[in-house]
């Protein structure tokens, strides 16, 4: 059951990402193989000019190990791993870098420092993170969101969600998102909170006039299939069409998304949005054709 396809990042980001050539990216904790690959990737892509943090000498020898010249490039020496996403931070706060890339370091860790009001890297919005997926060079991308960050998310939470990632289809020229709040019914029902919490987030997208088709309660095989929607009877703007799945949970967002990349070889570029800065908090298990489609997605995410 598991796939053996191999995971190709999408040509809509990349070339989104390309007309923003030469962004200055802060590496956090660099010094590892598949964080400096991806790197290497994104710099032959001329999409970022890396600013490296962490122990000097890790990261030259990983750079070397990949024969990837980075000779012109900084290296800020920094050998405590903790303190790497601090310096990221502080670079970023002084507009020297304009996104953050996770290296090999713990996410809570980075996004502990980005939130810390001192660097004043938050922006009207609660961060929050977003899976751009694709299946193919040319697919028409799902992003479901948030499947990384916001663990049980109330209204309020959701409502910053939303914000998100309609200003970031927008940005990928999805013009008018189709959002699908999920829940695990398309009936709304007492007995599933999530379901009230649907409800209540299209009531209020059309309320403040959102640029976005905002439809909720619905499950995931009516927001998706259009077959699906047809045999319930189901018929709105949004339904068997979505381009977004607004999720419930950290928990059903990290499911989705890991299905498909492990039953169907999707590419999944993920990037915390809402801030100042783009931040890329890839796993570490995560492949270069993901990685680098997160630089870009980060990219892309850009003011």
């Amino acid at each position: 059951m598991i796939s053996d396809k191999e995971t190709v990042c999408p040509y809509n980001l990349l070339n989104s990402a390309h007309k923003k050539k030469g962004v200055t990216a802060g590496i956090v904790n660099a010094g590892k193989p598949l964080p400096m690959l991806s790197v290497m990737d994104a710099v032959n892509e001329n999409l970022i000019i890396p600013i490296f943090i962490g122990d000097k000498d890790e990261i030259q020898k990983c750079a070397d190990d990949l024969k990837f010249d980075i000779s012109k490039f900084e290296i800020i020496h920094e050998p405590v791993e903790n303190n790497t996403a601090k310096v990221a931070a502080k670079l970023a706060s002084k507009n020297k870098i304009r996104i953050i890339v996770k290296g090999h370091i713990h996410t809570d860790i980075l996004i502990k420092e980005v939130l810390k009001r001192e660097y004043k890297l938050l922006g009207k919005t609660r961060l929050s993170h977003i899976w751009h997926m694709t299946l193919g060079k040319e697919d028409k991308p799902l992003i479901i969101t948030d499947g990384a960050l916001n663990v049980m998310p109330n209204v309020k939470t959701k409502m910053h969600i939303l914000k998100n990632v309609i200003n970031f289809s927008n940005r990928i020229g999805i013009k008018r998102p189709k959002v699908a709040v999920l829940s695990a019914t398309e009936e709304v029902l007492n007995s599933v909170p999530s379901s009230l919490d649907a409800k209540k987030i299209t009531e209020l997208a059309k309320k403040e006039n959102l640029n976005a088709d905002v439809v909720g309660p619905l499950a995931f095989d009516n927001s998706i299939s259009k077959k699906s929607a047809a045999i319930k009877g189901i018929k709105n703007a949004v339904a068997g069409e979505a381009d977004v799945l607004l999720v419930p949970s950290v928990e059903t967002g990290n499911g989705l998304v890991k299905m498909m990349i492990y039953f169907m070889g999707a590419c999944a570029a993920g990037v915390v949005i809402g801030g100042k800065v783009p931040v890329v908090i890839t796993s570490r298990s995560d492949d270069a054709p993901a990685r680098l489609a997160s630089i870009a997605a980060a990219i892309v995410a850009l003011d």
